[in-house]
């Protein structure tokens, strides 16, 4: 009986394998006749399959890798830190006296801090599908130069109503740029790599924070024709600006196009991440990977560890320099104490990926539930330590800054694990849908009426950061378990990488594709 079963499970192993390999035959013959349309554009750049064999020397490859950093990270560093620059102007202004010149009553501020993610919401699809469809590069550029442009004009706003129209415009302009980041990562870099590249621009974040407290603080000293509040927007809105026409100039749009590699370059670039088996990039739409994304479990896992980790950011972000200045402290030194702030948000972040890139492979979900440790330590600290204990809530206030380490390592978890280039648009947008939610409810928990301590707000971080140890800890165990079926299913038999490395099948499609957690 005992052999019996064991054939019947070997039979039905083969019968599985063959399923697969009927589906990536079908496939290569649905290519030819669609003049390889399904394919990845990563092989324009082959002549013949005998191409994708060829060894790669890692030492051209160090030294190309080193090339692509420099010509494309330090475009999306810069670029992220005028992110946060730009979403704490709305901060600043508030200790500038926008409030009492637009005359802002009751919950027209949490409004304001909410409806930039309201046009962030409605344009997260369309921003997505469009970045699919048109050249990477280009268009981000385009965003962030009107993202600026749209920043200038809230200068000229004389009330509530002009100021959120124009608010909600911004965020739609922003809706492409972390989507945008995360495809060109995933077509740069493997996804051992990611992680530490997400982390470096990432971690311009904490710049982007230590930045405009110095900004703020030196805006906060010009005695000019306009309020304070005025040349935060106007300042701000035009370095913006002129950063997009660089990343519109300069910023490539995917390594099969990229003008500063050679030929040889453009497919060492794609060879080396054939082992990932996530391609690089299709502008077809295909109908079925859309679908397969909002049935694949992982696309709402990512959506809630996204929500739960911007509910807490909605609020800091917003009202961060309204809580240190409960403190006690000046309106020029409180735009100074977010320097410190800064600094640890980027020291974690670039700890974090560090330590995650020198441990065992699949050790990023035990990554992001050991650096929401001190976040729960901090929020706790700032609900129960007294009022007037100024220098003991301020360094919890601080702690509660290496949630953004962990959100790094979920975007890695996030683009690393989805394959097929419609599926992952799909993904990346739904993510960021929860990262948009988050954002958008996040300010509500933080009411004027509790202002300084703000204990709803607080509270809703705690529950925030327990939430997300317990999700990411969940889908670390079913990634897991995916791999293990997968090994089984394939057990004695050799991985035709080469088949299916560039072939835009999706991970669920792909049997030689394998998760990372």
């Amino acid at each position: 009986m005992k052999d019996n079963d064991e054939d019947a499970g070997r039979g039905l192993l083969s019968e599985q394998i063959d399923q697969y390999g009927a589906l990536s035959r079908s496939r290569s013959r649905s290519r030819r006749r669609s003049g390889e349309e399904d394919d990845d554009a990563a092989l324009a750049l082959f002549r013949d399959e005998q191409e994708l064999h060829e060894l790669i020397d890692p030492e051209k490859e160090g030294k190309l890798v080193r090339k692509i950093d420099l010509m494309i990270l330090p475009y999306l560093a810069i670029c992220y830190c005028f992110f946060y620059i730009d979403k704490t102007t709305l901060s600043y202004a508030a200790l500038f006296g926008i409030g009492e010149d637009l005359d802002l009553h009751g919950n027209q501020y949490n409004w304001l801090s909410a409806v930039f993610y309201i046009g962030f919401l409605m344009w997260a699809f369309p921003t997505n599908f469009l970045l699919q469809r048109l050249p990477v590069g280009k268009y981000l550029g385009i965003n962030i130069f009107m993202w600026g442009f749209f920043l200038m004009w809230q200068a000229a706003c004389k009330n509530f109503e002009s100021l959120a129209a124009l608010r909600i415009l911004g965020g739609a302009a922003e809706a492409c740029a972390d989507p945008a980041f995360m495809l060109i990562t995933s077509m740069w870099y493997t996804r051992r790599q990611q992680p530490i590249r997400i982390g470096l621009w990432y971690s311009a974040n904490g710049l982007g924070i230590a930045g405009g407290g110095l900004l703020g603080y030196s805006i906060g000293h010009i005695k000019g024709a306009l309020p304070s509040w005025k040349y935060e927007f106007l300042i701000i809105g035009a370095l913006c600006s002129i950063w997009g026409v660089v990343m519109f100039v300069l910023l490539p749009d995917s390594p099969v196009t990229a003008k500063f590699l050679s030929g040889e370059e453009r497919k060492l670039a794609v060879e080396r991440l054939r082992a990932d088996q996530t391609g690089i990039e299709n502008k077809t739409l295909k109908p079925y990977q859309v679908l397969e994304a909002f049935k694949d479990y992982k696309t709402y896992f990512f959506f809630a560890l996204a929500t739960v980790a911007n509910i807490p950011n909605g609020g800091i972000s917003n009202f961060g320099t309204l809580i240190i200045k409960g403190f006690e402290f000046s309106t020029l030194v409180t735009t100074l104490l977010q320097i410190p702030y800064g600094v640890v948000i980027s020291v974690s972040i670039l700890s974090c990926v560090y330590i995650n890139d020198r441990l065992p492979p699949n050790s990023r979900c035990k990554m992001v539930a050991l650096f929401m440790i001190p976040n729960i330590i901090g929020s706790f600290g700032l609900f129960f330590v007294p009022l007037d204990y100024h220098v003991s809530r301020l360094m919890c206030y601080y702690m509660t800054g290496p949630y953004n380490a962990a959100f790094v390592l979920i975007l890695s978890l996030q683009i690393g694990n989805v394959a097929g280039h419609t599926k992952k648009v799909v993904s990346n947008a739904v993510t960021f849908l929860g990262y948009c939610f988050g954002n958008l409810i996040g300010p509500f928990f933080y009411k004027s009426s509790q202002s300084p301590t703000y204990p709803l707000g607080i509270a809703t971080m705690i529950i925030c950061n327990i939430a997300e140890v317990v999700i990411i800890l969940m889908l670390g165990i079913l990634l897991a378990r995916e791999n293990k079926k997968r090994d089984e299913l394939q057990k004695g038999v050799e991985r035709d990488l080469d088949s299916t490395a560039f072939s835009d099948m999706t991970d669920r499609e792909n049997i030689n594709f394998r998760y990372v957690y």
